[in-house]
C-alpha cells in the first residue's frame, strides 16, 4: 500500500522496488499495489512509473488499484454504479490499462484467493 507523500513514488517504488521487480531480485512475489491519495498519479496513463508497473502486471497478474475516492479526486475515476447495499463503484480514467478502481472490500475480494502472507504500507 502507498499512502505516504512525498518521495515514497518516486524514490522507493520507482528507484528501489520497481528495478528489483523488473530484475526478478525483490525477493518475494508481490500479488498487488494499492495506491492512496497523490501516490494514484503513478497510475496515469503515459506517467513512466505506471507504464512499468503496466508492463509487470501483465507479466505477473499483479493487481494495481486505485483507493476508489482518491482517484475520484483527481480525475482517475468516475462513477459507474451503485450496488445493493448502497456502496458506489467506479471505473478508472485516464489511467494505465491495468489499473483498478476500488475500497478495500474490493481489495480483500480480489486478493482472497492468493493467500497473501503479509502488507507493507510504505
Amino acid at each position: 500500500m502507498f499512502a505516504t507523500a512525498g518521495q515514497t513514488i518516486d524514490y522507493v517504488l520507482g528507484g528501489m522496488i520497481l528495478p528489483q521487480l523488473e530484475a526478478g531480485t525483490h525477493g518475494v512475489d508481490v500479488a498487488g499495489m494499492f495506491f492512496f491519495h497523490d501516490n494514484t498519479y503513478a497510475l496515469r496513463e503515459g506517467d513512466p512509473i505506471g507504464e512499468r508497473l503496466d508492463d509487470l502486471a501483465d507479466e505477473r497478474e499483479m493487481l494495481l488499484m486505485l483507493c476508489d475516492q482518491c482517484a475520484r479526486k483527481r480525475g482517475l475515476a468516475e462513477f459507474d454504479h451503485t450496488d445493493e447495499a448502497g456502496r458506489d463503484h467506479f471505473t478508472p480514467t485516464n489511467t494505465i490499462e491495468n489499473a483498478t478502481v476500488g475500497c478495500f472490500p474490493d481489495l480483500y475480494a480480489a486478493l482472497g484467493e492468493v493467500g497473501v502472507d503479509q502488507v507493507i504500507t510504505l
